[in-house]
């Protein structure tokens, strides 16, 4: 299907109340800054609260009505989708934002920026707005959603902010979580000499007043923390501790979906890939700790794990959808740091599939403290059923993951756990097992 006819700046179109697919694309290339796709929930122009905004560190709406999807990097294409379900949308919220952020550079960099807005049911384009013209711009609002009348519109907007997509979001009542610079402390003014009342007039006495107890103090909102990581080839490592990540759970997550088929989001996607080829990828992790004992995680054999006891790594269960909001979980116990001295994340193809290929991933690596890990998989071109996704090496007590995203082929007769085993020296013993 050709490109669709680019809406001019202003301009509105009506959109079906159903699930529609939000597709923010550019062309990728040398000195091209990354960028992410956002939206904000509001009333009377404002959001309720920080949970009205729809971003990549905060990827599902409570309603359910808006997620954050994974970033496509196809032939020179990157795509970042929000899918919306405008019939789940809370009556009280009348807008929809549809917003767009560079990060590390201006959008002026960026080219052929565009929003898209694809019927998801029949994958069809509803309506499309080109933003060109963009200069020292870090973020935009390229489109809304809106209800007029009972039905809901798009309009093209292509609104331009120079500080980024914090400054984006604090305009619509976000509160963002940044660094404050403490002002220095002002000296005290002079203590003035005490001043003794006239000895002649003795002072009135004092007459009870009825004083209200001080109200009680607002909770603080937590606010909503805008910092990533995104792993590449070309940088393709980063240090948990120097992010802040040194304690509390750490959580692994991998999604998928298929990239030639599409049909809704969610559990409408994993029924409808399951239904297709019963596809069900299996997340691992081979670990190695400091007392030199080895072993693997994963649902095979329901070596599940544990978190508070050796290996302090847990898999959270075994998801066949790769929905967003769901996936492929597993849990790293970072206050047992030490007992670490590496651990292997890698993702073997259980059923339903001969290789990666046509399969898109993503993992993302949440810090209970510290900022978000993520990075994609690159294009499978081999007949490859098992990835290295991540190491994470504990370098003196410093914790450093580093993007794998390598995609192993089996000898025949040889299983993906094995094949791993191998590709990185474990040195464990293998034995068939079932789930």
């Amino acid at each position: 299907m050709g490109a669709a006819m680019s809406m001019p700046k202003g301009s509105n179109a009506p959109v079906p109340t159903t699930a529609l697919r939000v597709e923010l694309g550019w062309r990728s290339g040398a000195g091209v800054p990354d960028a992410d796709a956002s939206a904000l929930l509001l009333v009377a122009g404002k959001v309720r609260s920080d949970s009205d905004f729809v971003f990549y560190n905060q990827p599902v709406h409570a309603s359910d009505a808006v997620r954050h999807e994974a970033k496509r990097d196809e032939g020179g294409r990157v795509t970042d989708t929000l899918l919306v379900d405008l019939a789940r949308v809370e009556p009280a919220v009348e807008t929809v934002v549809l917003a767009a952020s560079a990060d590390g550079g201006t959008f002026g960099q960026v080219p052929d920026l565009y929003i898209e807005v694809r019927d998801a049911v029949r994958d069809t384009v509803v309506a499309r707005f080109d933003n060109a013209g963009a200069t020292v711009e870090t973020a935009f609002v390229l489109g809304e959603f809106y209800r007029r009348q009972g039905a809901w519109k798009f309009r093209a907007v292509g609104q331009g902010y120079s500080s980024g997509l914090a400054g984006l979001a604090t305009d619509f009542g976000i509160t963002v979580d940044e660094p404050q610079h403490t002002p220095a402390p002002q000296a005290a003014p002079p203590t003035p000499p005490p001043v003794a009342p006239p000895a002649t007039v003795p002072p009135a006495p004092a007459r009870p007043v009825s004083v209200p107890p001080p109200a009680p103090p607002a909770a603080p909102a937590t606010p909503v923390r805008l910092t990533k990581v995104t792993l590449t080839k070309q940088a393709p490592s980063v240090s948990l501790t120097k992010q802040g990540g040194t304690s509390g759970a750490l959580r692994v997550n991998l999604n998928w979906q298929v990239h030639k088929q599409f049909s809704g989001w969610g559990s409408k996607l994993g029924r409808a890939v399951a239904q297709h080829s019963d596809l069900d990828l299996d997340l691992c992790a081979l670990y190695e700790l400091s007392d030199g004992s080895k072993g693997v995680v994963q649902s095979l054999g329901n070596a599940f794990g544990a978190l508070h006891q050796p290996p302090y790594i847990h898999l959270d269960g075994d998801d066949r959808t790769g929905a967003v909001s769901s996936g492929e979980n597993l849990t790293v116990n970072l206050d047992r740091t030490q007992a670490f001295r590496r651990i292997l994340i890698f993702v073997t193809i259980y059923a339903g599939a001969r290789s990666f290929a046509d399969l898109h991933a993503t993992v993302t690596l949440t810090p209970a403290n510290g900022a978000p890990v993520d990075f994609s998989l690159d294009e499978c071109t081999v007949p490859s059923t098992v990835c290295a996704l991540a190491l994470i090496t504990n370098t003196g007590g410093d914790l450093i993951v580093q993007r794998e995203a390598r995609y192993l082929v089996s000898e025949r007769g040889v299983s993906p756990q094995r094949t791993v085993d191998r590709a990185y020296g474990w040195g464990m013993n293998w034995t068939p097992g079932r789930k």
